[in-house]
C-alpha cells in the first residue's frame, strides 16, 4: 500500500504542481513510514526478517524523498517540527484501516494554555551536584540584574518588528551589515597563537564592553575562535555552548587551542561523563531537552549558539529550550555575553532571524527591548517617515551584527587552506570500528612478540623499531591480498561509511550558508550514502563518478556550475580529482582521507584555480579517536614544508604505500609503548 501511495505521489508531481491533496498524501505516507519502521523494530520476528523488511521500507522512503527533492514545500513536511494537518491524520487512519491495521484513537485537541517552563530532569549529573556543594557562592546573584520594565517612548504605540525586518530588504544601499569594530590592541593570544585581523577586531569589541553579537561571518573565517576569545575578554565564564552534534568534538578541540587556561567538557547522552567544574560546557541540540533544567540553574555568564539558524522556528522544542536558557542567564547576570553564530546571509528569509534577535535580547515576542528601543527612539523617526528604514537597519546592526565575507578579508587568510573537523562516531558503529582497531593492534603485537621469541630476544630491552617496521610490512602485504577481515584498508572504508552522513550534514550547512560546495569521497557506497542524505534534506546535487559516460559526466558538471539550484557536487576522488574545473565553489568537503598529500591537493585544486575569486577552504572530516586522525597527521607530516608552501604543487612527497606503512608502524609502536 505504501509503494502504491508513493507511485501516486510521483505521478501527481510529474505535472509540476504540488496540490493540497498531494501534500496531504505525502505527509500521511511519511507518517506511516516512521510508524511502520518503529513497529518492525519492535516486532517479535527473526533478525533476517527484520533486516529485509527494514530495507524494503528504506527503499520506499528513499523513493518518496527523491520524488520530492525539487519541491521544498513537500520537504518541509518531513521536518521534526512540521505541523501535521488534520487531513493527513485522517488519511493516515484510513490507510491503516484499508491495510487491516487497527488505527490508534485520535489524540484529543490540546487545550491552549501558557507554555509551561521546562521540567528539570529527575537526575542531575553527579559532578554538577559536587560543584554546587563545593562552592555555594557559585549560586546566581539575582541582585546584580538591572530592572528591564517597559519605558514609554514616542515609538511605544507603533508596530516595529515588521518594519525592522523589512528594513534589511529595502534599505541596504550596498552597505555591509556589520557594526563598527575597534582596531585591536594586540593579536597575540595565550598559547603563542595569533588572530587574523578581522578576528581580533571582534574580540576587541568584546573587551570594550559589547556583549551581544550576531556573528554571521562566512564559513572558514574562524567564528569558533572569535567566540571563545570574546568570552575570555568579557570574563563570561562559565560559558554554555549549544551546537549541532557534527561540530561538538571540534568545539572541544578549538577550546584546547584558543582557551588554553580554561577547561572544557561536552555533555554526552544523560551527562554521566560531564565535568561539573569545567569553564566551558558544550551541548548539542539533540540532547538539550534532557539537561535544560540544571543548565538553567548552573550560573552561566555567557552563552554561544552555533549554527544559530537551527533555532529559526520559534515553535520547535530546541528553539524554546535555547530561548529559555538565554532568559535564565539574563535573569541573574547583568550583562551576559550572548553570541549567535551563523554563516547564513542576513538578506535570506529575514523572518527567520526573529528567534535569533530574541535569543540575543534585542526583542521579545512583540516589540524591541529597551536597548534597541532607545536606539530607535534616538533616530527621531517613526515607521511613517521616509528615512526610518535606513536608520532602523543601522540601529539593529549596531546592536551587534558582524558579517564579513571571504572576499572582504582575503588579505587576512591564506588563498588555500585545509581545516580539520573532528567528529565522534557514536553508537554501535563507532564502538565496532574502535574494537577493530584494537584487534589489529593486538594482532601486530602478537606477530612482533612471536618474532622476538623466535630469535631469543628479551622483550624487556625496549622496542625494536627495525622489527616494528618489518611487522608493519608483513601486515601490509597480508592486507593487500585479503578480500575481507579487519585490516588497514577495510577499516578506512568502514570509517568512511560511518562518516558519510555526518560529512553530508556539514556540507548541507555550508551550502545553505556559503553557496556551492564540492563533496569528495573515495568509495561509491560513501557517495551513495551522502546523496541519500542530501535527498532527504532537500539539497539538489550533481554526481560526478568514474562509471559515467563522458556526456553524462559533462552534463552533471555543467549542472553544478551553471544551475544556481544545484548546491553540491558529489565527486569521486579518483574520477573527479583531476581534469575538471569547479571554481564556482570555494568550500570543499573531504569526507574520506586520501593516502597522499598529492591526491588531496589535486582535489582541492578543482576549485583553487584560475578564475577563483575567493580563498578556498577544504574541510577535512576526521573520525576522532580512530586511526583516521593518525593517518591525517601522517599525511600532513609527509607533505613536507616545500610542497605545502607552493599553491598548486603536485609534487609527490610520499606514496600511498609509504603512508599505509607509516600508519601501521605508528599503531604498533603505540600499542607496544602502552
Amino acid at each position: 500500500m505504501l509503494e502504491r501511495a508513493v507511485r501516486d505521489v510521483r505521478t501527481a508531481l510529474e505535472s509540476g504542481r504540488v496540490t493540497p491533496s498531494t501534500r496531504t498524501k505525502f505527509q500521511a505516507v511519511a507518517l506511516l513510514l516512521r510508524d511502520e519502521r518503529a513497529r518492525i523494530r519492535a516486532a517479535d520476528i527473526s533478525e533476517s526478517q527484520r533486516t529485509a523488511r527494514l530495507k524494503r521500507l528504506d527503499d520506499i522512503a528513499t523513493a518518496l524523498a527523491k520524488n520530492a527533492v525539487r519541491h521544498p514545500a513537500l520537504l518541509a513536511l518531513l521536518a521534526e517540527d512540521a505541523v501535521v494537518s488534520d487531513e493527513a491524520r485522517s488519511l493516515e487512519r484510513e490507510m491503516l484501516r484499508r491495510a487491516g491495521i487497527e488505527a490508534p484513537a485520535p489524540e484529543p485537541e490540546p487545550v491552549e494554555e501558557a507554555p509551561a517552563a521546562p521540567a528539570k530532569p529527575a537526575v542531575v549529573p553527579q559532578s554538577v551536584i559536587s560543584r554546587q556543594m563545593a562552592n555555594p557562592f557559585l549560586a546566581p546573584d539575582y541582585s546584580a540584574v538591572r530592572p528591564s520594565g517597559p519605558r514609554p517612548t514616542p515609538l511605544t504605540s507603533w508596530e516595529l518588528l515588521d518594519p525592522l525586518l523589512r528594513s534589511f530588504e529595502r534599505a541596504g544601499d550596498g552597505t555591509p551589515a556589520c557594526m563598527p569594530l575597534p582596531a585591536p590592541t594586540s593579536r597575540k593570544v595565550p598559547g603563542g597563537r595569533e588572530l587574523m585581523p578581522h578576528q581580533a577586531r571582534l574580540v576587541a569589541a568584546a573587551a570594550d564592553g559589547h556583549r551581544t553579537f550576531l556573528l554571521a561571518d562566512e564559513p572558514g573565517l574562524g567564528k569558533t575562535a572569535q567566540a571563545l576569545l570574546a568570552a575570555e575578554a568579557a570574563k563570561a565564564y562559565p560559558l554554555l555552548v549549544v551546537v549541532p552534534n557534527v561540530v561538538k568534538t571540534n568545539w572541544l578541540r578549538e577550546a584546547g587551542l584558543w582557551a588554553t587556561r580554561r577547561s572544557a567538557t561536552a555533555i554526552q547522552g544523560n551527562g554521566d561523563s560531564v565535568d561539573g567544574f569545567a569553564d566551558i560546557v558544550v551541548v548539542n541540540y539533540e540532547v538539550l531537552d534532557r539537561h535544560v533544567g540544571w543548565l538553567g540553574d548552573f550560573g552561566f555568564r555567557g552563552m554561544v549558539v552555533d549554527e544559530a539558524h537551527f533555532i529559526k522556528n520559534k515553535t520547535s522544542q530546541r528553539s524554546q529550550h535555547v530561548l529559555t536558557l538565554a532568559e535564565r542567564i539574563r535573569s541573574f547576570t547583568a550583562r551576559p555575553l550572548l553570541m549567535a553564530l551563523t554563516g547564513t546571509p542576513l538578506i535570506n528569509d529575514i523572518e527567520d532571524f526573529l528567534a535569533i534577535w530574541e535569543f540575543l535580547g534585542w526583542i521579545d515576542e512583540k516589540k524591541p527591548r529597551p536597548d534597541l528601543m532607545d536606539a530607535l527612539t534616538e533616530t527621531g523617526l517613526t515607521p511613517a517617515d521616509p528615512g526610518f528604514a535606513t536608520a532602523a537597519r543601522r540601529a539593529v546592526i549596531d546592536q551587534g551584527i558582524v558579517r564579513r565575507r571571504k572576499v572582504d578579508v582575503a588579505a587576512d587568510i591564506p588563498a588555500r587552506r585545509v581545516a580539520d573537523l573532528p567528529v565522534e562516531l557514536d553508537g554501535a558503529t563507532g564502538r565496532s570500528i574502535r574494537a577493530a582497531e584494537r584487534d589489529l593492534a593486538r594482532r601486530m603485537v602478537a606477530r612482533y612478540t612471536d618474532a622476538l621469541a623466535a630469535r631469543g630476544s628479551d622483550p624487556a630491552e625496549g622496542i625494536d623499531h627495525d622489527l616494528v617496521r618489518r611487522v608493519a610490512t608483513w601486515e601490509q602485504k597480508d592486507a593487500a591480498g585479503a578480500s575481507n577481515g579487519d585490516n588497514v584498508f577495510t577499516m578506512m572504508r568502514r570509517i568512511g561509511q560511518a562518516k558519510a552522513a555526518l560529512a553530508a550534514d556539514y556540507a548541507t550547512q555550508l551550502a545553505r550558508s556559503a553557496g556551492k560546495v564540492v563533496f569528495f569521497a573515495k568509495h561509491v557506497d560513501v557517495m551513495d550514502a551522502a546523496e541519500e542524505t542530501f535527498a532527504r534534506q532537500g539539497v539538489r546535487f550533481s554526481s560526478i563518478r568514474g562509471d559515467q559516460t563522458p556526456a553524462v559526466r559533462q552534463r552533471n558538471i555543467d549542472a553544478f556550475v551553471d544551475d544556481p539550484g544545484v548546491a553540491v557536487a558529489v565527486c569521486s576522488l579518483t574520477a573527479a580529482g583531476v581534469g575538471i574545473n569547479l571554481q564556482v565553489a570555494s568550500n570543499i568537503v573531504l569526507a574520506e582521507l586520501t593516502w597522499t598529500a598529492a591526491e588531496q591537493t589535486q582535489a582541492i585544486d578543482r576549485s583553487h584555480r584560475i578564475g577563483q575569486s575567493e580563498p578556498v577552504t577544504a574541510w577535512r572530516i576526521i573520525a576522532a579517536q580512530t586511526i583516521d586522525a593518525r593517518i591525517a597527521a601522517l599525511i600532513d607530516d609527509k607533505a613536507g614544508l616545500a610542497a605545502t608552501a607552493l599553491d598548486g604543487s603536485e609534487e609527490e612527497v610520499g606514496s600511498s604505500t609509504d603512508a599505509q606503512h607509516a600508519t601501521l608502524v605508528a599503531l604498533l609502536t603505540d600499542a607496544l609503548s602502552a
